[in-house]
């Protein structure tokens, strides 16, 4: 067995441990203090004298040997095949040679299903959007047959009943968060979900709010956790993000009750509100008390985010100052894609589209769900959305299957990324896999090799 040249690991660092290894080792490939042929000690061998987990050094070995730099031989190890020209930095290809990587598989949340869209359907409604005339004054509130459009969308899928004149189009919920946000007093200070969506929260942290954040259980945000003192309160209470849980309905209610006498806003990201599958969604919080609640929705993750579009309700003192403040500086969204969504509910396609995605959704799911229990893990989450959530032993195992799934072409987001300081209900290592992005084709290939990864992973 040959030694391995000293590797030092920044625990520091952004960078994970596996990756950090993999490139220490390639780099030693490369500049001819590692030889082909060379036997690399045990992934076993290497935790102990690096003293970190053995999924850190699978993972690094796991990134060579995709890469071609080393070769795994049955009971006998595993071997360097790459190496430097002498004089030269550049390493020789391999052999034998990688096969070339099919395209990335996205497992990451966050991206619509676009398969289920009907072409012919977008196409008509772009057509329609354009043959209306072009518009010769600025409109704060949006497009009137968009927000008619939504106030229809809202009673329809989330059993709100609101008129045109109490909506208002955005360009989408991070916009929003950030218009309500700016009206706040300076310094506020607003709860958030711990783990939680962190673009929301990176948004109300921009405009001078001061972010506090609060955990979540199984049954979402921890109401009795609310400290006092707050101006608003950020959630996303149908399916809680990342951790895909919904809020319970007695926590709702104290929730709304703990507004109303301490004079909170509720910020309400319904962000896939329509995407439920087992029975029917519990009331949304607008619905419940659209005196104290700013409901939010996004055309993001049901149709496409090429329309850049999305919508509030508000109270009616808060609506006014929205718009006041859109008019004094000039800021509104874009119409062009409130009218191609005013045109696919016009003429039914986009209820008609919606219909498609759940059957969908409820189909990738389950394989969802048989990939992942074939390797012998859970999954957490609500029948609803486009995301589960694996929990996994601890962040090294995170980190592992990350890389691992990465070097075989598949995009897995951790849940690394939105722990927080302080701690939080629910899994605090794992993956947040989401299913709608690829093709079903494609998602099966991708969970293939996920199942594949996650079974390596169990067994070390």
């Amino acid at each position: 067995m040959t030694e391995v040249p000293p590797v030092a690991l920044d625990r520091g660092s952004a960078t994970p441990l596996s990756v950090q290894l993999a490139d220490a080792l390639r780099e030693a490939a490369a500049n001819g203090t590692l030889r082909p042929g060379d036997r690399l000690p045990s992934t076993r061998e290497l935790a102990g004298a690096l003293r970190v987990s053995r999924t850190v050094t699978a993972a690094a070995y796991d990134q060579l040997l995709a890469e071609g730099w080393a070769e795994a031989r049955r009971g006998v190890g595993t071997f360097v095949v790459g190496a430097a020209v002498p004089g030269s930095a550049a390493p020789i290809v391999p052999a034998p040679a990688v096969p070339a990587r099919r395209s990335l598989v996205e497992l990451r949340a966050g991206s619509p299903c676009l398969e289920v869209l009907d072409r012919a359907a977008w196409r008509r409604a772009w057509r329609m959007a354009g043959d209306r005339e072009p518009d010769s004054q600025p409109e704060p509130a949006g497009d009137p047959a968009f927000r008619a459009a939504v106030a229809a969308h809202l009673l329809r899928h989330r059993g709100l009943t609101a008129g045109p004149e109490d909506v208002l189009a955005t360009a989408g919920t991070s916009a929003a968060v950030a218009e309500v946000a700016r009206l706040l007093p300076p310094g506020s200070r607003v709860a958030v979900e711990s783990p939680g969506y962190g673009r929301a929260i990176a948004t109300i942290r921009e405009v001078g709010a001061e972010v506090v954040r609060v955990p979540v259980d199984e049954d979402g945000l921890v109401v009795e956790a609310l400290p006092s003192g707050l101006a608003a309160v950020y959630c996303t209470p149908a399916h809680q993000y990342p951790l895909g849980r919904r809020l319970s309905a007695a926590r709702r209610l104290a929730l709304l009750a703990r507004a109303r006498a301490e004079g909170w806003r509720v910020l309400e990201d319904d962000y896939d509100g329509e995407l439920r599958y087992d029975v029917a969604p519990l009331p949304i919080l607008a619905a419940l008390d659209p005196g104290v609640v700013v409901h939010f929705g996004t055309a993001s993750k049901i149709l496409t985010p090429t329309l850049g579009t999305g919508w509030l309700v508000a109270p009616p003192d808060l609506r006014e100052r929205l718009l006041a403040r859109r008019t004094a500086t000039g800021t509104r969204p874009g119409r062009a894609g409130q009218r191609v969504l005013a045109a696919l509910a016009s003429g039914g396609d986009l209820a008609r589209h919606l219909r498609r995605l759940r059957r969908e959704l409820v189909v990738r799911r389950q394989l969802v769900l048989s990939a992942v229990a074939a390797a012998g893990h859970p999954a957490e989450g609500d029948p609803a959305g486009a995301h589960v959530v694996v929990p996994l032993p601890d962040a090294d195992t995170e980190t592992a299957v990350l890389a691992a799934a990465a070097a075989r072409g598949v995009a897995l987001d951790g849940l690394g990324p939105y722990r927080a300081r302080t701690p939080a209900g629910g899994p605090a290592d794992g993956l947040v896999l989401g299913f709608a992005a690829p093709s079903r084709a494609d998602l099966c290939r991708g969970l293939e090799i996920l199942t594949s990864v996650l079974r390596a992973a169990r067994s070390r």
